[in-house]
C-alpha cells in the first residue's frame, strides 16, 4: 500500500510505461527544466535523466505531471483519504453506513509519524556543490531546489505535533551566498514557517531547518496541502502514503531537528534570526520572475543523501504547469471541506491561468432575507470577507462571489460560464467592494510594494439585467491612441492601449466619450488586444497578473457615495504592463533548439513532446 520510496514510485512507473528513462547527457542549466516544460504541456511521461551535467545523481522530472499519473500515485490511499474527509464534513455518516468507513481506523493509525533509529537517508554525506543545480529560466539568480520539503518546529513547543512542512523557495548558490555554506530560504507571507521564524526571533534564537527533496511522493504533495494550523503535514503524508512516516534524528547534537528516513536528500541547518540576504530572481507560477529581495538564508551543517538518491525537480511557469496538477488534488481533497470551514459557501475555485492568487471565484448564499422581492449582496458580503480571511485565500486580488440561488447547476470550474453569469447581473454602482493597502501574494508585482496591493470583492445577486454582445458593436468611439477593439468574451471587449505612463493613464478618462453599450459591462486596457481575447487563458493571465484593483480599476461615470466606489457604465481594467511590473518569462531560443534536436526522429526524446 502506497510506496514508501520515491525509488519504489519510479520503478513502479517505469513498469507500467509511464516513465521515459533518458541516457544522453542533459544540462540542469536550463536544458532540463525546459524539456520538463515541454513534456508536461504535452501530457508526457515522467522523465528520468540518469546523466545529468555536473552531479553524479539523476534526476527526475515530470512525476505530477498529469492528473491520471498523480491518481495512479497514490490509488492505494486516496479513497480512504477521502472518507477521513467525508467524517470530517459529516460524522454520522459512520453511523449510517458503518461498512463504509470499516478501515477508517487503520488509515488514522497513519496519522502519527513515529521515531526510528536508523534511515537509509544517514548512510552518505555530500556538499551543496554536488547536488544538480537546476536553473529554470535564463534570468535566475542561480540554482534553485523547485520541490523542496521544508521542515520546522515551533521554538516554543518542539516536537512532531507542533511541525510545520511546507514548499518554500531554496536557492543553492548564487547572488551572496557562501559557497558550500549557504541557501537561500524564500518563504510568502501567510505560511506556517513563518509563525515559527517569528518565534525563534521573539527567543532571539536561531531556527534549525531540515530541507527534504525526495523520499515518499506523499511527502511532496503533503508539503504543499494547506492545512489549518496545527495539524502537522507529516499526519496527512502518512494518511496519504498509507503507512506512519519515519522519521530519524542525525546522531550529531548539531543536527537536533528529525529527518524522513526515506527521503533522498536532506539539508540541515539553521537560520539567524537577525539576518538576511538578497534572493532571486527566479521564474514564477505567475508567469513572471520573481525579483531580487532580502530573504533569510540557511547556514547548512550538513548536507545527507540515500543511497541511490534521486533528485526530483519540476518548472514553474505561467500556468499551467506541473503544479497544476498539485493544485487538482488539492481541491478534490479538500473542496468537501469549504462549507464546515466558511459557514454557507458552497465551492471557492482558485483560478490556475490567473496565477492562482490573484482571481477566486466562490458560490456563496443568500438565506438572510429568503422573503425579499429584490435580491441584493448581502450574506455574501459576509462570506467573501470570510474567505479573504481565510489562509492563503487571502492573498487574492479579485473574488467574483455568486448566490448558489441563482444559478444551482452552475460549475465553480466552467470559468467562462461563472464571468458570464456575473456580468450578466453585475450593478457595478453597488457590487465593487474594494479593501486598499492591504497584503496580496508576495510574488505578485502588480501592487504598490512587495506583499502590497488591493483587492476587489465583486458580489452579484439577483435576476440578469442584462444580454452580452459577442459582436464588436457599432458606434464605438475610442479614444486616439487606443485601437484593435475585440471581444475577449462575452461581454468583454478588450483594447489596445497606448504603452503605460502618466500621459496615457490621463486619456483614461475620455472612455466616457466611447459610446460603449450596456451589453459590454466590461472593458480592459490591454497592451496587445489579439492575444489577449485570442482564448480564454490568455485573457485570464493578462488581466488579473496586471492590474492592482484599486489603482487600476476605473469606470464610466464613476462617483463616490458614502466612501463607496461604483460607476454608471462599463468598468476598466488597466490591465497593460506598468514599468514596476515583473518581466515576464521567456524561453532561451538556444535552448529551444536544444530541446528540439532531442525530440527530432532518432532522438532519446523523440514521441514524447
Amino acid at each position: 500500500m502506497g510506496y514508501k520510496t520515491l525509488a519504489a514510485a519510479v520503478a513502479d512507473l517505469e513498469k507500467t510505461r509511464q516513465l521515459r528513462v533518458v541516457d544522453v547527457e542533459i544540462d540542469a542549466r536550463l536544458e532540463a527544466a525546459a524539456i520538463q516544460r515541454r513534456v508536461y504541456q504535452s501530457g508526457g511521461p515522467a522523465i528520468l535523466f540518469r546523466r545529468v551535467k555536473g552531479t553524479a545523481f539523476p534526476m527526475l522530472a515530470n512525476l505530477f505531471g498529469t492528473d491520471a499519473r498523480t491518481r495512479f500515485l497514490f490509488r492505494d490511499t486516496l479513497d480512504a483519504v477521502r472518507k477521513l474527509v467525508e467524517l470530517k464534513v459529516k460524522p454520522p455518516a459512520a453511523l449510517r453506513n458503518p461498512f463504509r468507513y470499516a478501515g477508517v481506523p487503520f488509515t488514522a493509525l497513519h496519522l502519527l509519524p513515529k521515531r526510528v533509529r536508523s534511515g537509509p537517508i544517514l548512510a552518505h554525506r555530500t556538499s551543496l556543490s554536488a547536488l544538480p543545480q537546476l536553473v529554470s529560466w535564463p534570468r535566475d539568480g542561480g540554482p534553485f531546489i523547485t520541490l523542496p520539503q521544508v521542515y520546522t518546529e515551533d521554538p516554543d513547543k518542539p516536537g512532531l505535533a507542533k511541525s510545520n512542512l511546507g514548499m518554500y523557495r531554496v536557492q543553492l548558490a548564487g547572488n551572496q551566498y557562501e559557497t558550500d555554506r549557504e541557501v537561500g530560504l524564500h518563504y510568502q507571507i501567510h505560511r506556517g514557517i513563518g509563525v515559527h521564524h517569528a518565534r525563534a526571533i521573539a527567543r532571539n534564537e536561531r531556527l534549525r531547518v531540515n530541507i527534504f527533496v525526495g523520499g515518499p511522493p506523499a511527502m511532496t504533495v503533503a508539503a504543499v496541502m494547506p492545512l489549518p494550523e496545527g495539524l502537522p503535514e507529516l499526519s496527512f503524508a502518512g494518511a496519504l502514503a498509507g503507512h506512519r512516516i519515519a522519521m530519524v534524528t542525525p546522531a550529531d547534537p548539531a543536527n537536533a531537528l528529525p529527518i524522513p528516513a526515506e527521503a533522498d536528500f536532506a539539508i540541515c541547518g539553521t537560520i539567524d534570526p537577525n539576518q538576511t540576504k538578497p534572493e532571486g530572481p527566479f521564474g514564477d507560477h505567475l508567469g513572471y520572475y520573481s525579483l531580487i529581495h532580502e530573504f533569510p538564508y540557511l547556514k547548512v551543517d550538513a548536507v545527507y543523501h540515500r543511497p541511490g538518491a534521486i533528485w526530483p525537480f519540476t518548472s514553474v511557469g505561467r500556468p499551467p504547469q506541473e503544479d497544476t496538477s498539485f493544485g487538482n488534488l488539492i481541491h478534490e481533497l479538500t473542496g468537501p471541506l469549504v462549507p464546515t470551514v466558511l459557514p454557507g459557501v458552497k465551492a471557492v475555485h482558485a483560478v490556475d491561468a490567473a496565477g492562482v492568487h490573484p482571481l477566486l471565484l466562490a458560490i456563496g448564499s443568500e438565506r438572510y432575507v429568503p422573503y425579499a422581492t429584490k435580491r441584493t449582496p448581502q450574506e455574501l458580503l459576509t462570506q467573501g470577507n470570510a474567505i479573504l480571511g481565510q489562509g492563503q485565500m487571502s492573498l487574492a486580488k479579485y473574488l467574483f462571489i455568486i448566490a448558489e440561488q441563482d444559478a444551482p447547476e452552475l460549475d465553480i470550474h466552467d470559468i467562462a460560464g461563472f464571468v458570464k453569469h456575473v456580468l450578466e447581473r453585475v450593478d457595478w454602482s453597488n457590487d465593487l467592494h474594494f479593501q486598499t493597502r492591504t497584503t496580496i501574494d508576495t510574488l505578485d508585482y502588480s501592487g504598490t510594494g512587495l506583499n502590497s496591493g488591493s483587492k476587489v470583492v465583486i458580489a452579484t445577486a439577483g435576476p440578469k439585467r442584462r444580454e452580452l454582445a459577442t459582436e464588436m458593436p457599432a458606434n464605438v468611439h475610442l479614444p486616439e491612441g487606443f485601437s484593435r477593439p475585440r471581444i475577449a468574451l462575452p461581454g468583454v471587449l478588450a483594447i489596445e492601449a497606448p504603452t503605460f505612463g502618466r500621459a496615457s493613464r490621463e486619456r483614461f478618462v475620455r472612455f466616457d466619450e466611447a459610446n460603449i453599450p450596456d451589453s459590454i459591462p466590461l472593458v480592459v486596457l490591454v497592451d496587445d488586444a489579439e492575444f489577449a481575447s485570442a482564448n480564454l487563458r490568455n485573457w485570464l493571465w493578462v488581466t488579473f497578473t496586471r492590474s492592482n484593483p484599486a489603482a487600476d480599476i476605473d469606470g464610466f461615470k464613476a462617483s463616490i457615495d458614502d466612501k463607496h466606489w461604483g460607476c454608471a457604465g462599463p468598468l476598466v481594467i488597466d490591465a497593460r504592463i506598468k514599468p514596476h511590473h515583473a518581466w515576464p518569462l521567456e524561453d532561451d531560443p538556444e535552448i529551444e533548439r536544444r530541446v528540439d534536436a532531442l525530440a527530432a526522429p532518432g532522438g532519446p526524446l523523440h514521441g514524447v513532446y
